[in-house]
């Protein structure tokens, strides 16, 4: 620098020179213009930010429409006593919601501490919250961490859809309207309120949404009782549901709940030695316990279940307009109370005999796993190759798919494999199901409200929700079950039969064919018997014979009116061929389609119930998530035939179990009345009993899904009994009497003839007494006396009517039978001759015997009207009656019947009175 005196005044003169002037002039001006473009800008910019902040704000939906409410709830089904039996929820609805008195301030504090530490200060945004996030940002580069509150939270899940965004922008556009909106919703909801909807909203991972269902899955208690260690651990998953999930990745989540620990003591939310309890506290070795647990006794929906399900989504169509979608949606997720009439106590007998394998057939001997099997492969030369259970079976040269074992079938499927897939295949899907055969399906009603108690669809493992329910969804040909209700309850019921009523059983032929009735014991024809005896003994050609006097139209109609819904009036096939249920192989049950178990349940329930029919139901009410009335089930009821005509077919299947073909029902320890009918088809496909007590109606099927012949016989009988007796033992139901009507009268009566028995005849019948006492509806019971036993001298060399010149010694006085015998019976040996004795006469004999005349035979005086049928026919082949009991028929769609019912009383001889 010059500091000379010359210096000094040269720095003058350029200070004060023009261009100097100019210069300093210039460099103001241009300072000031940028002054002004840089205030212009700020304010344009203002402007422009302000105005895109508004537009987005205008464009964010109005607080008036939103809803942060919790929508999609878990469904909730309990059993008559009130007890919770199931839940039901799709992905998004496992939610129970709980109010905010109900969780409990620790759980309350540890989400506020970690996601919003200031909630109850700001006003739905956080401004130091969103300064703090900036800063982090700046550092870590991740600017979507730490800024929104619990309010913004709540309207990122519920009006946002979570804010799964593909781009930035898209992500600055909701925070911005997420932020207006969490100003707008702490102006019109309080700050609890606001915590309650999230605590209930947020997805907490294993498939839970909200604190309380959170709360039973990982630690198997109710919200309200979790600990602070228990609480940290539920708060810490909110960050990340998939991450922070205390099962998969419990080492996360410590991080994040030490992290939690700490805000609560800096915030003293907690003390020093809550702290300390929590931090030692091993709660990561507790939820795989409960997990455990868990995974061990996680089923599938019951097959009670499936059924109410089914039933439900049915009524919200019909009763109120939904679609099946929509009725499907608000049952899984319409957080729902539905009370069935499902008796725990009931179910759980049903169970517990239908998973004890000593109940059914050996396996390897009776029992098998029946095999289906599908693969497809992709060749390396590109070609689609198709394999299915035929395959499988003859690269093996099997022909069947039953196996004694599942290894013995896996070991198949891996050598089938190791043949078919060679080097650089693909397979592109593999299925294979084994089941265990033959099934089972049991149904109980409580008959006097219509109400299923308990059910079960099959028998093994259920390996899916809303399977195959063989209870209600299958149809089997119901076999001689069906003789109590498509015969002889029309027969007594209105065309003028009683239990007394006496039809011949001898050889017959279906009218207009060469088809013979077959008895289920063969040739054994027992002739001239009672409708009694006929249900005691399931006598086919005598059920056969009645129906075509009752008309198989009047049995097809009760039928309906009993609730069959598979019965065929008139159906043509697509191969042109007329079907119909309308034929006398109806008496035999030989029909169409077959029936479900649950159908039959309720058909007998009606007999049980004093001949009133109740629809069965599944539920009584069902309340929506506010506790109001959506549907209420009353059972509709009816009265399908006298109460006289109940009472009758009950006592005649009295018969059944005490000494006819369901003599193994008997209760082993309790003297409990039961009543039933016993069913098979043929070659043993179906296995039926359709029974009650004076308190339960109770039906069970067996057999194998693909109709396989059966050889053990008896064990659908045995667990009849022993659910039976369970669940009256289990509530202490005493033995009582079936109700006898008023409208019964009794009377001793001929069981040969069905009149009244007239002493010294029907009781000194040389085939045994047939006296018997017999229950009648008032107005029907016998007037008449027996015309059927004679009394008549018959000489003992000749076996024919003793004439004068018999010899004493040779001479008996018998009562015999007076009938026109068709063909041989058990009748046969006791029926009076046409013929006098023609050995002894006047050349071979001494004096004459002076022998008092036969008793005159007398032609029976009219009785009852004779009911009128109109001609019956019967398909030549009868390929639309399914099974039956005579053996003669085809196959419908589910076997025949040959009526293999077996006696089981060894004290019941086929030859009585000998």
């Amino acid at each position: 620098m010059d500091f000379s005196k010359k210096g000094t005044a040269r720095k003058q003169q350029y200070i004060k020179s023009a261009s100097r002037k100019l210069a300093t002039k210039a460099s103001v001006t241009l300072f000031r213009l940028f002054l002004v473009c840089l205030v212009s800008i700020i304010i344009i910019g203002s402007y422009l930010g302000f105005g895109v902040l508004k537009g987005l704000a205008d464009s964010a939906p109005s607080i008036d429409q939103i809803n942060v409410a919790p929508t999609g709830f878990t469904t909730t089904i309990y059993d008559k006593d009130g007890n919770v039996i199931d839940t039901l929820a799709d992905a998004d609805s496992n939610r129970v919601y709980v109010e905010i008195k109900d969780i409990p301030k620790v759980l309350r504090n540890c989400f506020i501490s970690i996601e919003d530490e200031r909630f109850y200060q700001h006003n739905g945004i956080d401004m130091q919250g969103i300064f703090r996030a900036f800063f982090n940002g700046i550092k870590s580069g991740d600017f979507d961490q730490g800024a929104s509150t619990i309010t913004q939270q709540l309207i990122k899940n519920q009006v946002f859809n979570g804010g799964a965004e593909n781009n930035i922008l898209d992500r600055f556009i909701r925070k911005i309207q997420e932020q207006y909106l969490a100003i707008q919703l702490e102006q019109k909801l309080r700050k609890n309120q606001i915590l309650e909807y999230y605590m209930n909203t947020i997805n907490l991972g294993a498939g839970t949404h909200g604190v309380q269902t959170a709360s039973r899955r990982y630690f198997d208690k109710d919200v309200s009782d979790l600990t602070l260690s228990e609480a940290a651990v539920i708060a810490a998953i909110a960050q990340s549901p998939t991450n922070m999930n205390p099962i998969n990745h419990p080492d996360n989540n410590s991080q994040r709940r030490m992290q939690i620990l700490d805000n609560m003591k800096r915030l003293n939310k907690c003390t020093e030695e809550e702290y300390k309890e929590a931090v030692a506290d091993d709660v990561y070795s507790r939820i795989q316990s409960v997990t455990a647990e868990q995974d061990e006794n996680s089923t599938y929906n019951s097959y009670f279940v499936d059924e109410l399900i089914e039933q439900v989504i049915a009524d919200l169509q019909a009763e109120k307009g939904y679609t099946y979608t929509q009725a499907s949606n608000i049952l899984y997720s319409g957080g729902l109370s539905i009370y069935t009439t499902l008796d725990s106590k009931v179910q759980s007998v049903l169970d517990n005999v239908y998973t004890n394998e000593s109940y059914f057939p050996k396996m390897g001997t009776d029992s098998f796993w029946e095999l289906t099997y599908a693969l497809s492969i992709e060749k390396k030369s590109g070609k689609t190759v198709h394999y299915h259970t035929n395959d499988l079976l003859n690269y093996n040269h099997l022909t069947s798919a039953y196996f004694s074992s599942k290894k013995e079938a896996q070991k198949l499927i891996k050598d089938f494999k190791t043949a078919k897939v060679e080097a650089g295949d693909t397979i592109l899907a593999e299925k294979t199901n084994l089941i265990i055969q033959p099934q089972s399906s049991m149904v109980i009603m409580d008959q006097h409200t219509g109400y299923v108690v308990g059910l079960i669809g099959g028998r093994g493992e259920k390996t899916g929700n809303r399977t195959l329910n063989r209870a209600t969804n299958t149809t089997r040909q119901p076999g001689s079950t069906f003789k109590v209700l498509s015969t002889y309850l029309p027969a007594l019921d209105s065309a003028g039969m009683t239990l007394a009523s006496v039809i011949d059983d001898a050889p017959y032929k279906y009218p207009g064919t060469d088809r013979y009735v077959r008895n289920w014991n063969g040739e054994n024809y027992e002739g001239l018997s009672t409708l009694r005896r006929a249900i005691t003994r399931s006598m086919n050609i005598v059920t056969v014979k009645t129906l075509e006097k009752v008309t198989p139209q009047v049995g097809f109609d009760y039928l309906n009116k009993l609730g069959f819904t598979t019965l065929v009036d008139n159906m043509t096939s697509k191969t042109g061929k007329v079907y119909s249920d309308i034929n006398l192989s109806l008496a035999l049950g030989g029909i169409t389609t077959g029936v479900s178990n649950l159908e039959l349940t309720a058909a007998y329930a009606a007999v049980a119930n004093g001949g009133v029919y109740s629809k069965p139901i599944f539920y009584t009410k069902i309340l929506d998530h506010d506790n109001k009335v959506l549907l209420k089930k009353k059972t509709s009821v009816r009265q399908v035939m006298m109460e006289s005509t109940a009472f009758l077919l009950t006592s005649a299947m009295e018969d059944v179990v005490k000494k006819g073909t369901g003599t193994m029902v008997n209760f082993q320890n309790l003297k409990m009345p039961i009543a039933g009918k016993t069913g098979t088809t043929s070659d043993y496909n179906d296995l039926w009993f359709a029974g009650y007590t004076p308190y339960y109606t109770a039906c069970i099927w067996s057999g194998f899904d693909n109709n396989r012949s059966q050889t053990n016989k008896n064990y659908q009988k045995i667990i009849w009994r022993d659910v039976m007796e369970q669940i009256h033992k289990d509530y202490g139901l005493e033995p009582v009497p079936f109700t006898i009507p008023d409208s019964i009268v009794q009377r001793t009566i001929c069981t040969k003839s069905g009149k009244l028995a007239v002493d010294g005849l029907c009781n000194k019948y040389e085939g045994g007494s047939t006296v018997a006492t017999e229950y009648f509806a008032k107005n029907t019971e016998p007037t008449e006396k027996c015309d059927v036993h004679v009394k008549v001298s018959i000489c003992t060399v000749s076996n024919k009517i003793a004439n004068d010149f018999c010899p004493k010694a040779t001479v008996k006085e018998k009562v015999l039978l007076s009938k026109d015998e068709t063909s041989k019976t058990m009748d046969t040996p006791y029926i009076l001759p046409k013929d006098t004795c023609n050995v002894h006469n006047a050349k071979n004999s001494g004096l004459p015997n002076i022998i008092p005349p036969p008793t005159p035979i007398t032609t029976p005086p009219s009785g009852t009207p004779p009911v009128t049928t109109p001609p019956i026919t019967t398909p030549p082949d009868n390929s639309n009656t399914g099974g039956t009991d005579d053996g003669n028929t085809d196959n419908g769609n589910n076997g025949t019947n040959n009526g293999t019912e077996e006696i089981y009383d060894p004290e019941f001889n086929y030859n009585y009175g000998h």
